[in-house]
């Protein structure tokens, strides 16, 4: 049940403030409880623990935890497809319910192979709503407050657990979904007159451009108060989130967290400060860094960087245990002016889209910090041209960018040398642009990749010319 006061800040304030010490504890007396039920309702688990040689009574400290081998979306796959092979159905190796208490199955997108599944119970969902009511609790949303969501709902984590999470709350959600494209979404805009909207940066960047001419007002007339980022990056950027927050004329968040124990949201805050976003459900997901190449822990010490490994805790589907997701993080200590509090952290990029150049490691969210620094002059939609399935990339650099409106073909070359002198500086690479006409560039799906690889449809994109730079 939502708090009696509206006033309050936030959601669940016994556990949202508990002390590092007092938060410590919890985790470790859940973790032992989870560990057992793992072990014991899971094949995939046993087998987890004797490639450690080990066994739940083993594991009397964190660092013990550590000992054990993380899994990731391979493993997980491999364990999906042995249990329909075996057992006729995807689950029965992972999943530590019995079938009779598993009450949704929700997924990855599967843009980069088979989708990877989700199971969950009564008790699981329970959690999940609570998770997702901190976190918009926090921005501000309450009962009464209606949500539009147009974000992918077919089968996606961020599809209808974050419905439910809405629903939890109090609030009113519009689930119309980004599958009908742009006007349908722009049609219940104006139907339902919704305090917020949730969408993608590169769609909510979209709907300011076309919002003009499709329904015939500018975006920031909408009516909207909240414009929450999700499901790619751009959210953390103080250049997108002004953009965002001028165009609509609201508060921008930044967010993550759909069907499972990972959640986050940015503070209440000006769009250009971008701290990042607070760990809302560290009663429910114990966070580990390791090193992405030699797999070691890495301490969270303030400003830690590493690839994220999370531990589902008080969980009963498939409750993930070392699962490193591929994403690579920064954490740090909230300031003593932050609104709200948990621990910040900022997802730096996705270990799978690393692109190593000449020896550089390049991520795509670094180089969209980049281009939007050069906004109006482009647009901020970007392809990188990959011949081969990488990390290695062979030099140069390959970038497709799309020019802003004014711009005129004889501006092109020295705008080219200006972003190439840009990355150089910053990145340590120096790319070769290839020009595209603004809007060449699909906004309407629901997760936008920024790697092109050889062989990959262009989907019409027209390219006007190519600038190279010397390197």
């Amino acid at each position: 049940m939502p708090p009696s006061d509206p006033q309050q800040r936030l959601w669940n304030p016994a556990v949202e403030t508990l002390s590092r010490d007092a938060l410590r504890a919890l985790q470790w007396q859940r973790l032992t409880r989870q560990l057992r039920y793992n072990f014991e309702g899971s094949a995939f688990y046993r087998t987890q623990f004797a490639k450690a040689d080990a066994e739940p009574g083993d594991i009397r400290s964190f660092e013990d935890f550590a000992r054990l081998p993380p899994m990731d979306k391979a493993d997980q796959r491999e364990a999906q497809q042995e249990s329909l092979d075996r057992f006729g159905n995807p689950f029965e190796l992972l999943a530590c319910a019995p079938r009779e208490k598993i009450v949704r199955i929700v997924s990855t997108s599967g843009t980069s192979g088979t989708p990877t599944l989700y199971t969950h119970t009564a008790h699981d969902i329970a959690a999940i709503n609570e998770m997702h009511a901190r976190k918009y609790w926090r921005a501000g949303i309450r009962p009464g407050d209606v949500m539009l969501q147009a974000v992918s709902l077919s089968m996606f984590t961020g599809g209808l657990p974050l419905s439910d999470g809405i629903q939890h709350l109090g609030a009113c959600v519009v689930p119309v979904g980004i599958e009908g494209g742009t006007d349908r979404v722009l049609q219940y805009l104006d139907l339902t007159r919704p305090a917020a909207l949730l969408a993608t940066p590169s769609f909510g960047r979209y709907l300011i451009e076309q919002a003009p001419v499709r329904a015939g007002r500018p975006a920031r007339e909408l009516g909207l108060r909240y414009f929450f980022c999700v499901g790619e990056p751009g959210g953390g950027l103080p250049e997108v989130r002004t953009l965002l927050a001028e165009g609509f004329g609201a508060k921008v968040f930044d967010h993550t967290g759909g069907g499972h124990a990972f959640h986050g949201i940015s503070p209440d805050e000006p769009p250009e400060r971008a701290s990042g976003m607070q760990f809302v459900s560290e009663d429910h997901c114990l966070l580990e860094l390791i090193d992405p190449e030699t797999r070691d822990p890495v301490a969270q010490t303030d400003g830690a960087v590493g690839e994220m490994v999370f531990t589902f805790l008080d969980w009963e589907g498939t409750p993930f245990m070392r699962y490193a997701l591929g994403d690579l993080i920064q954490v740090w200590d909230a300031p003593p002016d932050c609104p709200t509090p948990g621990r910040l952290f900022r997802i730096l990029g996705r270990t799978d889209d690393m692109l190593i150049v000449k020896g550089v490691n390049v991520y795509p969210a670094a180089i969209q910090d980049v281009l939007a620094g050069f906004r109006p002059q482009v647009t901020g939609h970007f392809r990188i041209a990959v011949d081969g399935p990488g990390p290695q990339v062979g030099p140069p650099l390959a970038l497709r960018i799309e020019h802003g409106e004014a711009v005129q073909s004889d501006d092109l070359p020295a705008l080219a040398a200006a972003i190439s002198g840009a990355c150089r500086e910053k990145l340590r690479v120096t790319p070769e642009i290839e020009w595209l006409r603004p809007g060449a560039l699909p906004r309407e799906s629901a997760k936008t990749s920024p790697i092109e690889r050889t062989g990959q449809e262009r989907g019409g994109v027209q390219a006007i010319r190519s600038s190279r730079v010397p390197r």
